[in-house]
């Protein structure tokens, strides 16, 4: 009998990704329904938050997966990165990431800061704001600009608003991707999770050219 419900049990599991790949994802499961509109929004295009902790290592192992995925999307889709203020440990990358952003070099320099925590060891878990500015003086960023923004009231403000975002977003952890500010992606996996984001992709498009539509 034993055998006969393990048998079973496989049985049900191997035919659950191909009953969801028919159906579709399913809401509560795959991803969840919220309200907290989206990060940056903009006019006529769908975003995607890419919720992320710099030593996250999950969030590193899916950054250059997430690129290239962005790469296959319609000019319609911004993929937009949020560093995760938890709080405690997780504040000072949050902080070195809204830094980078407001002098205009986080694009560029957004994955070298992932290299070097998880690949090459140049960064530690614990960096202090001498060390990133360090850091990114070798990124070709100014130490003593990117310590003054460190500092600047906008950046704190930047951190504050991450804070709320994930708390109204229900995150847990990273990374997440959070679609138009209306989906959180609950995922078994990343192939799932880019999976999911592509269907919820196709029906934020459906439903804004129906609306069009209806005027």
């Amino acid at each position: 009998m034993k055998s006969l419900l393990t048998g079973l049990l496989f049985a049900a599991l191997a035919w659950l990704p191909a009953a969801q790949a028919a159906d579709g994802p399913v809401a509560g499961q795959d991803y969840v329904e919220i309200d907290v509109g989206p990060w940056a929004g903009k006019p006529g295009r769908i975003e995607v938050a890419e919720v992320f902790g710099y030593t996250c290592p999950h969030c590193a192992h899916l950054e250059p997966q997430l690129r290239q995925w962005k790469a296959r999307q319609g000019k319609d889709v911004d993929l937009v990165p949020v560093p995760a203020a938890f709080g405690g440990s997780w504040d000072p990358w949050a902080r070195a990431y809204f830094a980078a952003d407001s002098l205009g070099v986080a694009a560029r320099t957004h994955q070298a800061v992932f290299d070097a925590i998880h690949a090459n060891g140049t960064l530690p878990r614990n960096a202090t704001a001498q060390e990133l500015a360090a850091f990114y003086a070798g990124q070709g960023v100014d130490p003593e600009r990117f310590r003054a923004a460190l500092a600047d009231p906008k950046v704190e403000a930047q951190l504050r608003r991450s804070a709320a975002f994930v708390r109204a977003a229900g995150l847990e952890g990273t990374p997440t991707l959070v679609v138009n500010g209306r989906y959180r992606v609950q995922a078994r996996g990343f192939d799932d999770m880019l999976r999911t984001a592509d269907w919820l992709i196709a029906r934020e498009r459906a439903a804004a050219k129906a609306a069009a539509t209806s005027r």
